[in-house]
């Protein structure tokens, strides 16, 4: 077996090692996740360093080590600086890559997942800053859409029933059931809540949101037009900064990810922070 490999690979994750090296977590499209060290990566004068900071794509000459493999030579291929320069923009790409993290394989390519991440992140960087969210709300949903356990929003998980919202009804509500896949008519969402109450047990205080809750026409109707691979135009939509908008879908699919992968998403902090202005109001 080659002592060395190439791979292409993106930065997701870095830490610093001893006084000058990093640890780094790349997506490659060959291998998936790996971990390998950047030697002298922290010092001012080194080639790497450059090369070793977040969600910079290289082409990269990995050694095989025996507990970590090491970074020999990275030629860039596309960075994203725009990203590290907008503290909205640099939030919502550290979300993408915790879930980039959770939902990647090791030893396997990851193909799909790299494109995705990349392409999505391109976008990211080339938003103005009131289309920030929407962009990374669409990205949240695709990338569940890769992982297989992307939401119901077009029928009812429970009785297949079509939901079309009728946005120009104010009082038109439908239900969300987080632990149910996705969307339920109001009659199902009431049932689920009952079952939830009446068994045995002690009472777990479920996060806010509630895993069972509701949606308006408006909101329904954005989260129904991030199923399609291309965001619809954002101009175009009239209803798009309702009341709970953009921010309410961000935090219904945050909780729904965190519950079907398990896994918390620390940046989602940072995310109420950033957004938490007149753009974006906060959901009631």
């Amino acid at each position: 077996m080659s002592r060395t490999y190439r791979a292409t690979g993106i930065n997701l994750k870095s830490m610093p090692m001893g006084e000058t090296d990093r640890l780094l977590t790349v997506l490659t499209r060959e291998f998936g996740l790996v971990r390998i060290m950047a030697m002298g990566s922290r010092k001012h004068n080194s080639s790497l360093a450059g090369r070793s900071s977040l969600f910079v794509v290289n082409d990269l000459l990995i050694a095989r080590g025996r507990s970590l493999d090491k970074l020999t030579q990275a030629e860039t291929l596309e960075s994203y600086p725009g990203l590290s320069q907008d503290l909205r923009k640099l939030t919502a790409s550290q979300y993408l890559a915790e879930l980039c993290l959770y939902q990647a394989l090791s030893d396997q390519p990851q193909e799909e997942l790299f494109c995705l991440l990349n392409e999505h992140l391109k976008r990211l960087e080339q938003s103005d800053s009131a289309h920030i969210l929407p962009h990374l709300t669409h990205a949240v949903f695709q990338l569940l859409i890769l992982a297989g356990i992307a939401p119901q929003v077009h029928v009812c998980c429970i009785s297949r029933q079509p939901l079309t919202p009728d946005i120009h009804d104010p009082d038109w509500r439908i239900g969300f059931s987080i632990p149910s896949g996705g969307t339920v008519t109001l009659a199902a969402l009431e049932r689920l809540k009952a079952e939830k109450q009446s068994r045995p047990g002690p009472k777990v205080q479920q996060p806010s949101p509630l895993l069972h809750t509701q949606m308006t026409a408006p909101e329904l109707d954005l989260l129904q037009r991030l199923a399609q691979a291309e965001l619809p135009n954002l101009t175009a939509l009239e209803f798009a900064d309702t009341t709970h908008g953009w921010r309410s879908i961000e935090r219904v699919l945050r909780y729904y990810a965190q519950y079907h992968l398990d896994c918390p998403i620390r940046s989602a902090t940072l995310v109420d922070v950033c957004f938490a202005s007149p753009e974006y109001p906060q959901p009631s």
